[in-house]
């Protein structure tokens, strides 16, 4: 089992951890701060260190059971197992992923009632789909995102019994991508303070603290993916990707 730090702390950029298993397909550490690609959101990157030495990680998946595995660069030299490493994500790019993602959960927000079929995060673009006949207005979806950005709503972390699934199926917005059972609790991601909140979802990715910290976004484009399928492509103002 690989500790996941970054469920409780997405903020946490490096930790100290002991390698577990080491070979050309992975590597599995006792603990990390690295994001398994999952849900939509991206592996992480970044960079193991070891007296004196370092393996670049191209990538992090999910590997058997509990275990996340951080798979190498080519060629890269592999730390021996029992090591102690330093597991440092590239911060930049993770920090850009949970702008994002957050801002993700902001734009679910403003599409009241429609279920989510599909979405991808990156750190220069990300989109969600939703099961909606008739298309928002580009500039009113753009002017609501910026405004709950603007406004530096908190962003919690919350763990709840999984019965919350049962009792409260609406809390679940996508249609392909269902929260896992069988661990006794779900995370939640609340945004907004009060009993009301802006947004209440599981999700097991990483979320900036405050939405202002999301900085300001545009809304690329509004596409027909179907008859009734809509798909809601944003970006972050500081990023060079065009549309």
């Amino acid at each position: 089992m690989t500790e996941r730090l970054f469920l409780d702390d997405p903020s946490l950029p490096s930790t100290p951890a002991t390698v577990e298993e080491a070979g050309p397909g992975g590597i599995v550490l006792d603990r990390t701060v690295f994001y398994a690609r999952g849900g939509g959101q991206p592996g992480d990157t970044g960079v193991l260190r070891w007296e004196g030495c370092e393996t670049a990680i191209a990538d992090t998946v999910k590997g058997e059971g509990d275990a996340i595995v951080h798979v190498p660069a080519a060629a890269a030299t592999l730390p021996p197992i029992g090591a102690v490493v330093e597991a440092a994500v590239d911060w930049q790019r993770r920090h850009a992923l949970m702008r994002m993602h957050t801002a993700l959960h902001l734009l679910c927000s403003l599409i009241k009632g429609a279920a989510v079929t599909g979405g991808s995060v990156g750190a220069d673009k990300s989109r969600l789909d939703f099961d909606l006949p008739v298309p928002p207005k580009k500039e009113d979806i753009d002017a609501g995102l910026n405004a709950l950005i603007a406004a530096d709503h908190p962003v919690r972390i919350e763990w709840v019994d999984e019965s919350i699934l049962d009792t409260g199926p609406d809390i679940v917005r996508t249609m392909s991508v269902k929260p896992p059972r069988g661990a006794g609790r779900l995370r939640l991601i609340r945004i907004g303070a009060g009993e009301f909140p802006i947004d209440l979802q599981p999700c097991g990715g990483t979320h900036v603290s405050r939405t202002g910290e999301i900085g300001p976004v545009r809304v690329q484009k509004i596409e027909n993916k179907g008859k009734q399928n809509r798909r809601i492509i944003i970006s972050l103002a500081d990023s060079a990707e065009t549309a």
